[in-house]
């Protein structure tokens, strides 16, 4: 297979300090990398590490996947954007979202409701806000009253949707750049295009685990499996693409209470198919599967247990192959 004209990795680094990453940024392009992602979960906001990317190495595309509807006003919003968008033109891609209950409400004390709504109204808003626009929109989620950038955007970034269902989806395809996926199989990308047909770019952060200690994979990936697929959106993505019944002992057992059974009662398959792991050449052939089913721009997440950082940031380079 040929490989994809962009493959991307996510940053920050685990265990490497952000004020560290300016020989990482040049290794990565020379390795073959286009693109670095940063996130906004539990670390670093999703900004500053693509700023020091912007500053230190102008070979690389930018991206954030995701940063979310309800944590920011509209208007901040739209200037932070457009400061990446500045420092770095032509090379920044946002992804928007509408993240999840627990990060939302319980870690920000936002009321997390129609998040659709809320995502479709920001889309809307940072279009028109992002074109030079002066905003006044009153929408059901929010309302602006003549909000206009003072500085002009070099290139406008193209728009990214976080989706995981047919909504959010075809939300996407019609009104935004692309799609970001995440937590979903090579063989659920085929299920995603069905949605938003074979010309929508999609980029999917892919979790990569390259150790062919399968047990140690499995039970890595299990740990992350119950963190991520118990909160309801992704619970609910997962009953749509099928894999409901493999998985409702997980969440049955995660609401009782018992964490253990939890883990214990994801199947195999289920890990094998969400967490890319194995040698390296296995790891790089279940990675072309995803760009095979449609995947633009691969944004893995590398899991460096049981090998060095460098070594499997190397050896998972499109250089590598």
């Amino acid at each position: 297979m040929t490989a994809p004209h962009r493959f991307g990795i996510t940053i920050p680094f685990d265990g490497v300090p952000l004020a560290d990453h300016e020989a990482w940024f040049h290794r990565l392009v020379d390795l073959g990398y286009s693109d670095v992602w940063s996130a906004e979960v539990d670390g670093v906001d999703g900004f500053t590490p693509l700023a020091l990317a912007a500053a230190w190495e102008p070979r690389l595309n930018l991206g954030v996947a995701i940063v979310p509807a309800f944590t920011r006003g509209p208007a901040l919003l739209a200037q932070q954007i457009a400061g990446i968008a500045e420092a770095a033109p032509g090379r920044f891609a946002f992804g928007l979202g509408a993240s999840s209950q627990v990060i939302v409400e319980r870690w920000n004390g936002i009321a997390f409701t129609e998040p659709y709504q809320r995502v479709k109204d920001t889309l809307t808003f940072l279009k028109a806000a992002l074109s030079g626009e002066k905003v006044d929109m009153e929408c059901p989620s929010f309302t602006v009253r003549g909000f206009k950038l003072a500085r002009p955007i070099p290139e406008v970034p193209k728009i990214y949707l976080a989706a995981l269902r047919p909504g959010m989806l075809r939300l996407a395809a019609n009104h935004a750049d692309g799609a970001i996926l995440n937590w979903l199989s090579a063989e659920d990308v085929r299920t995603v295009v069905d949605v938003v047909g074979e010309d929508t770019p999609l980029t999917a952060r892919i979790f990569v685990l390259p150790t062919e200690d399968r047990d140690l994979a499995r039970m890595v990936g299990r740990r992350m499996i119950t963190a991520y697929l118990n909160v309801e959106a992704y619970a609910q993505f997962h009953r749509w693409l099928g894999r409901g019944p493999a998985l409702e002992p997980m969440w049955e057992a995660w609401a009782a209470g018992d964490r253990k059974k939890a883990l214990e009662v994801i199947p195999d398959e289920v890990v094998d198919a969400l967490i890319v792991h194995g040698s390296f050449a296995e790891c790089r052939a279940h990675i072309a599967r995803y760009v095979a089913n449609g995947i633009s721009v691969p944004n893995l997440a590398v899991i460096p247990f049981g090998v060095d950082l460098a070594e499997a940031v190397a050896a998972l380079a499109p250089a590598a192959r």
